[in-house]
């Protein structure tokens, strides 16, 4: 039975380790905390607490995993800033591939990373070159673990069961229709991010990196124009585009037609399939 190490087993990560587990895999997850070990072990698979950012405590906590057959890097930043992106991203995966030498490597990053702000395509050939420090923190990490013969998935905006954003901020009257909203929103539903990272880990895929986001890029406005359709309200008010992202302010379509031509196919091919299926 192969054997998989889920590093961060939020949103994203427990999905996947489920998937994984339905799939014939040995899943153990790695949180923060004890207690999270502890509801993760008694709900879905073994869990171990460790701080990833301490090579020592890497050795200690899961140096039994040493050589094993994958570990997935779905870590996040905890929504810290440059100190916790250096210390949750670069560390925790420069510690996994040196201390316990995985055969395979795959670390989740970000379609952020791509800085486009003219509406283009953008594939995995395209430049990638982050204005904010905590985009270029997840390019460094990219670049270690290609460095290792790892895996790369580009992830877009996730949203899910009980985790949609924009849907959130329509309905709580929160949102904003930012100037004219023409500015591109690339997504990708939580099942079918765990499906493409599974598929990648159960195939011949070589190290490099996949964007991972759906089929249909849609317009700001036209994310609103589906909410507003579906559920009989109003569009949310115009208003300045929001400049306080973490991760800067782009413009972009993310192909995902590298991932596609292996064979994965996204269940959900836009938001408005999702929406549909509530």
């Amino acid at each position: 039975m192969a054997r998989v190490l889920i590093a961060g087993c939020g949103f994203v990560g427990k999905a996947t380790g489920l998937l994984l587990k339905a799939g014939g895999w040995k899943v153990t997850g790695v949180t923060r905390s004890e207690e999270s070990a502890a509801q993760l072990s008694a709900e879905a698979f073994r869990a171990v607490a460790c701080d990833i950012s301490d090579p020592a405590m890497v050795k200690e906590k899961l140096g039994g995993f040493e050589g094993i057959d994958a570990v997935v890097d779905c870590v996040s930043s905890g929504r810290g800033g440059e100190q916790a992106y250096r210390k949750n991203y670069l560390e925790g995966a420069r510690n996994f591939l040196e201390v316990l030498k995985p055969r395979k490597f795959l670390f989740t990053g970000s379609t952020s990373v791509y800085a486009q702000t003219d509406g283009s395509w953008v594939t995995e050939e395209s430049p990638a070159e982050p204005v904010r420090e905590t985009g270029r923190i997840l390019r460094e990490t990219e670049e270690l673990v290609l460095g290792h013969d790892g895996i790369v998935t580009r992830l877009a905006g996730i949203y899910g069961p009980e985790r949609w954003t924009l849907l959130r901020k329509f309905l709580d009257g929160s949102a904003v229709i930012e100037e004219d909203g023409s500015r591109w929103v690339n997504q990708i539903h939580r099942d079918d991010a765990a499906e493409a990272i599974s598929f990648l880990l159960n195939t011949d895929a070589v190290s490099d990196i996949y964007n991972v986001s759906d089929n249909t890029p849609l317009s700001q406005v036209d994310c609103y124009r589906i909410f507003s359709e579906h559920f009989k309200k109003p569009l949310p008010p115009t208003g300045p585009v929001d400049t306080n992202r973490k991760r800067g302010v782009t413009n972009k379509r993310v192909s995902n037609a590298k991932l596609r031509a292996l064979g994965w196919e996204p269940r959900f091919l836009s938001m408005r399939e999702a929406l549909s299926d509530k």
